[in-house]
C-alpha cells in the first residue's frame, strides 16, 4: 500500500471519540490563552464546537470555521503562551478532518491538540521542559481506548529533533500502549 492509498477506517464514532480528547486537552489550557487575550472567545468556540460534535449535536460542517477563527486568535494574540493555547483549541476542532489514509502526517492531526497544550504550558511555565512532559503524562492518561486505537490504526510520524518533536515521541509511544490495568 502507497502512502497515498486509503487504508484505514475511521467511523464517525472514532472522530467523535478523538475530539472529545481533543476538546479535553486544549480546555485545560484555555484559561492560559483568556488570562492573555481577555474578551477573544474564539478559542473558547472552538473547543465549544467540538465538545457538541463529539456529542452529536453537530456535524462537522461548522467546526471548519471555527477551528480558522482559532487560528486567526493565535495569530493575533502576540504572546507565545496564548498562540499555543489558541493553536490547541483550534486543532481540537479540526480534529475530525483528520483523514483515512495511510500516512503519518494524519497521526499528526490527531496528536496536535496535545503537543500545543504541553507546548502553552511549558512556556507559561517559563520554559520548562517539566511542565510539557507534564502535560503529555496528562493527555496520555486521558485518552480512552477509543483514541489509542486510532492511533494504532496509523503508522507513526517523522520525529523532528525540535523540543516540540520530543514531545510528539513521548506522546506516540504512550498512546500506543495499552494503560496499565
Amino acid at each position: 500500500m502507497t502512502m497515498a492509498e486509503p487504508g484505514i477506517t475511521l467511523t464517525d464514532d472514532d472522530r467523535r471519540a478523538v475530539g472529545r480528547w481533543a476538546a479535553d486537552c486544549a480546555e485545560r489550557v484555555l484559561p492560559l490563552f483568556e488570562a492573555r487575550a481577555p474578551g477573544d472567545s474564539r478559542p473558547r468556540e472552538a473547543i465549544a464546537g467540538i465538545r457538541a460534535y463529539a456529542h452529536g449535536d453537530m456535524r462537522k460542517g461548522p467546526l471548519r470555521p471555527l477551528a480558522s477563527a482559532a487560528l486567526a486568535a493565535a495569530r493575533e494574540a502576540g504572546d507565545p503562551v496564548a498562540t499555543a493555547a489558541a493553536r490547541a483549541a483550534a486543532y481540537a476542532a479540526a480534529s475530525p478532518y483528520v483523514h483515512d489514509l495511510v500516512s503519518p502526517q494524519q497521526v499528526n492531526h490527531v496528536f496536535a491538540t496535545a503537543l500545543r497544550q504541553a507546548q502553552a504550558r511549558e512556556l507559561a511555565a517559563g520554559g520548562d521542559p517539566g511542565a510539557g512532559d507534564e502535560e503529555i503524562r496528562w493527555a496520555v492518561e486521558h485518552a480512552s481506548p477509543e483514541v489509542r486505537a486510532v492511533v494504532r490504526r496509523f503508522p507513526s510520524g517523522a520525529h523532528v529533533r525540535t523540543r516540540l518533536g520530543a514531545l510528539h515521541r513521548r506522546l506516540d509511544a504512550g498512546l500506543r500502549v495499552s494503560p496499565p490495568r
